[in-house]
């Protein structure tokens, strides 16, 4: 499923912060910016679409949770924590950019309900596998590669195809409860999921998740596709074509990749500290993964609320740009010193986080929607999907290997600290650059 990958996916989910984390939808329509009261956004395609997404987030917590918890707990390393969820990512480090061009030529939804079926077949076999066989630090690590492997082609057409999907002059609320459906499952999900891990065997949380990924299926079928303007026949050469132009619009867009190479980093950092944070709470006698659950849940009621602000309230396009920046800088500290907190300081800087994040995630996501043509969407995902995956790919072994050498605590102050100085190098000083993306407005 789309999330699987966010583990992350989280999470800061495209694409940023922990509570920043979008989908990378981000594509241009006509219109007027301003919300049309008469628009109907609750049209049956985008409530299944929406109804999906829920079922996405519910599997794709159960599982991911339950795998990195008993990842630690068989092997008690944090590099090797950090291993399976980097073999998640590899994936997207090159396959996005040579899938893309295929995408982009439409049938979106075949693919989606596709990917969808491979998983199912997926979580069925490693349930069977599981239940005759005890724990192999290989399997996971082929089963991560696989899954990550089908979410990319997943999450590129889910990208390219949800913004058809929301009725013209809704695109804020579209973003907004698309933003909102992660960490609403989250906030009953996560402590739901650890209690999974610890009263059932991990065969049966695959066969559980293998059903709620047929339902997705079910709902993704009832979602109507435009009719594909794809050509009939697609030439290798066409497709050459078609990577060429997407880093020749890339090349000259300054803006867009300041953004996207400050968001790679710090959701690569992020990634990093979660796999810290986890291992910190798995390693300490005053720590539960139970207050890791809740942890993780008081950072989604922050992104619950920060979405409902979005939904209602519409941050005017020229103050995006320090909005955004604000958030960055807090985020970052907080992200420094969280586990030098008292638990309930922890619990309340994870609220305000999820906050800001989501609100921040909204902002830059209907900015960079309306900056961008639509028909360079997948090509420009599969970019940025790829810059991201390196980002994960290189902090996740980082942190794993400093959390072998160092305190936990001073592997999260490193980590926040390398994206607190991200965040003047490419958001702060390049202001010429990337104000004109944040004040976009659909044309």
């Amino acid at each position: 499923m789309l999330l699987f990958y966010l583990y992350n996916i989280s999470q800061k989910n495209g694409t940023g912060h922990v509570g920043e984390k979008g989908r990378g939808f981000r594509v241009p329509e006509k219109g007027s910016w301003k919300m049309k009261q008469n628009t109907k956004l609750w049209t049956k395609d985008f409530s299944c679409i929406t109804a999906a997404t829920v079922l996405s987030a519910i599997g794709g917590e159960a599982m991911n949770l339950p795998v990195s918890l008993l990842v630690f707990d068989e092997t008690q390393s944090a590099f090797l924590s950090a291993v399976i969820m980097v073999c998640g990512m590899l994936p997207d480090v090159l396959l996005p950019v040579l899938a893309a061009p295929l995408i982009d030529k439409g049938g979106k939804k075949k693919w989606i309900v596709g990917m969808d079926a491979l998983l199912a077949v997926l979580y069925v076999v490693m349930g069977v596998w599981i239940s005759k066989n005890s724990f192999s630090f290989g399997v996971y690590v082929a089963f991560t590669l696989l899954a990550g492997t089908i979410s990319v082609f997943y999450r590129l057409a889910y990208q390219a195809w949800y913004p058809d999907l929301i009725p013209a002059g809704e695109k804020q609320k579209g973003y907004a409860v698309s933003a909102m459906v992660y960490p609403i499952v989250m906030v009953v999900s996560a402590p739901f999921a650890t209690f999974l891990y610890e009263t059932l065997k991990m065969d049966v949380i695959f066969y559980i998740v293998a059903g709620i990924t047929v339902a997705s299926i079910i709902v993704e079928s009832r979602v109507t596709e435009k009719q594909s303007t794809a050509e009939e026949s697609y030439t290798f050469r066409q497709y050459r074509r078609d990577i060429a132009e997407g880093f020749t619009y890339i090349k000259k867009e300054k803006g867009i990749r300041n953004i996207y190479t400050y968001m790679a980093i710090t959701q690569g950092t992020s990634e990093g500290l979660g796999i810290i944070t986890q291992v910190y709470y798995q390693s300490q006698p005053w720590l539960t993964v139970t207050m890791l659950g809740f942890l993780k849940s008081a950072e989604m009621i922050g992104r619950v609320l920060g979405g409902f602000f979005q939904y209602t309230k519409e941050i005017p396009a020229k103050k995006r740009y320090a909005f955004t920046k604000f958030v960055y800088i807090f985020y970052n500290i907080i992200d420094m010193v969280l586990l030098f907190l008292p638990y309930p300081a922890m619990l309340a800087s994870r609220f305000l986080c999820g906050g800001l994040g989501i609100s921040s995630a909204t902002v830059r996501e209907t900015a960079v929607m309306s900056y961008l043509p639509e028909h360079m969407r997948a090509r420009v995902n599969a970019f940025f999907n790829t810059l991201f995956a390196i980002g994960g790919v290189l902090f996740q072994f980082l942190a794993g290997a400093l959390g072998e050498i160092l305190p936990y605590r001073a592997v999260a102050l490193l980590l926040g600290g390398a994206s607190l100085v991200s965040v003047f190098f490419l958001i702060v000083l390049p202001a010429k650059d990337n104000r004109p993306v944040y004040e976009a407005v659909s044309r």
